[in-house]
């Protein structure tokens, strides 16, 4: 007979150790290592066997045993990030920050779902039902066949949920609620991780989709223990800023379906309408060409998007000068300058540099390197780029331009858009682009050379 073992860990940081101690000596703090009470047992001997633990061989399984076909919510853009729609049983995590609109999307997908046949329960842990009722209200879904319930007590809901047998459950929020089986209180690492355990357990074994709300950290992270993203099937982070009425969608973990689509929301005072052709949004208040404004066509997913990259050089009268992104990576801005003077001569020496995306978005590809670029030659310059113009194109520290993956979808979504001439690097496969004034380069000196001139010196350098 095996010898259970006793496991304890920190309701800080949720690091384990074997016998208990007054500090943890992962993350430093006293009095926070609680023995780890027993969890419920996992999914049940179907999904392995006759019996349980009784491994089957993959191709003994027949077409009754396969899961039912996904459930659209005729939002199209959730839909698509998803994969395609829900897929029952599994369990899906969103993050964002506080008042970015988690809650408003999830009822808003909460009742489409359910006027599409799915039987649907959201239990907020946040909100009284009259609260959730009059947000409803005002977003047009009051006669939405929702079933709602305010409860934090994970025993409650699961004793509930085991008599309704619903299709669809949203928690709102998993950082609310607590389990009695766990001694700490509710937020804290252990109770999240097992709270999360046991949702995610009850979707598996009864089929249910469950859609787990998750609070944040100052970082952007999901808080609580990494191990919560581990356990679901799908994690989206709900992103934009607070100025902007843009939202983005973006899934980083998806078992059922690409793990870097985006879906573009607009919020307007009656909800979140989805955006079909988000290209034409972010790029809708762009105006007559200015200095520093280069328009780079991205892929995000499998979706091609063009957005607007704005710089701004500027004398700086501090002795360190300061480096400002935002929507891009500073890392990467700072080899962009550093490949921009060494390769091609061409200082940033007593100069602030500002880089922004418009629109809110995020850009994470190392095809904007070439943009980015232009962008900064483009303010430090004074010399507005022409507007027709796409740039796209990956920089390397040699100060050649790569290739990168994709180029025909980006330039036939900028050809769709009215741009009439693309830079791109030498190597990419253009495909069908007929119309399309194509400018290939294989060096970064190359593009200097065209944009300031190969017989006169850079600004700033005498």
């Amino acid at each position: 007979m095996a010898k259970s073992t006793t496991v304890f860990s920190c309701t800080a940081c949720g690091a384990t150790h074997s016998r208990w101690s007054g500090r943890c000596d992962a993350c430093g703090e006293w009095n926070t290592i609680a023995q780890d009470a027993p969890l419920s047992t996992g999914p049940s001997s179907k999904s392995l066997g006759n019996k349980r633990g009784t491994p089957i061989t993959l191709s003994d399984l027949n077409h009754d045993e396969a899961p039912p076909p996904r459930s659209h919510s005729r939002i199209g853009e959730l839909d698509r990030v998803l994969g395609g729609g829900l897929v029952p049983g599994s369990a899906v995590l969103v993050g964002g920050d506080p008042g970015i609109g988690k809650s408003t999307l999830l009822l808003q997908a909460a009742a489409k779902f359910a006027q599409t046949g799915l039987q649907t329960v959201y239990i907020s842990g946040e909100e009284a039902s009259a609260q959730i009722r009059l947000r409803a209200q005002r977003l047009g879904l009051g006669d939405a066949p929702v079933k709602l319930a305010c409860a934090t007590a994970l025993r409650d809901i699961l004793t509930t949920l085991e008599a309704e047998k619903p299709q669809l459950v949203v928690i709102d929020s998993i950082q609310t609620m607590w389990a009695d089986t766990v001694d700490s209180a509710p937020g804290s690492v252990s109770q999240v991780r097992a709270c999360a355990h046991e949702l995610t357990t009850f979707a598996k074994r009864t089929g249910t989709s469950v859609i787990l709300v998750g609070h944040v950290t100052k970082e952007g992270q999901i808080a609580g223990p990494r191990v919560v993203e581990h356990m679901v099937d799908t994690v989206l982070y709900f992103e934009g800023e607070r100025g902007h009425q843009f939202r983005i969608l973006r899934s980083v973990k998806n078992r059922f379906g690409p793990a870097d689509e985006i879906g573009v929301f607009e919020m307007t005072g009656r909800g979140l309408s989805e955006v079909t052709n988000p290209s034409e949004l972010f790029l809708a208040g762009r105006g007559t060409p200015t200095p520093g404004s280069v328009v780079f066509a991205g892929i995000e997913g499998t979706r091609p998007v063009l957005v607007e990259m704005q710089a701004l050089v500027a004398p700086t009268p501090h002795a360190q000068p300061r480096r400002a992104v935002v929507g891009w990576d500073g890392a990467r801005l700072a080899m962009i300058l550093a490949v921009l003077e060494a390769r091609c001569g061409i200082p940033f020496t007593g100069l602030d540099v500002y880089l922004n995306v418009a629109g809110g978005i995020r850009i994470t590809e190392p095809a904007a390197d070439l943009a980015v670029a232009a962008a900064l030659l483009s303010a430090r310059e004074d010399a507005a780029l022409p507007a027709e113009t796409v740039i796209f194109g990956e920089i390397s520290l040699s100060g050649g331009l790569r290739p990168v993956s994709q180029t025909e979808n980006r330039l036939k979504e900028a050809q769709k858009l009215g741009f009439t001439c693309a830079t791109i690097p030498s190597g990419g496969k253009p495909g069908g682009t007929a119309g399309l004034k194509l400018t290939q380069m294989g060096e970064l000196q190359m593009f200097v050379n065209d944009l300031v001139g190969a017989d006169q010196p850079p600004k700033g350098t005498g």
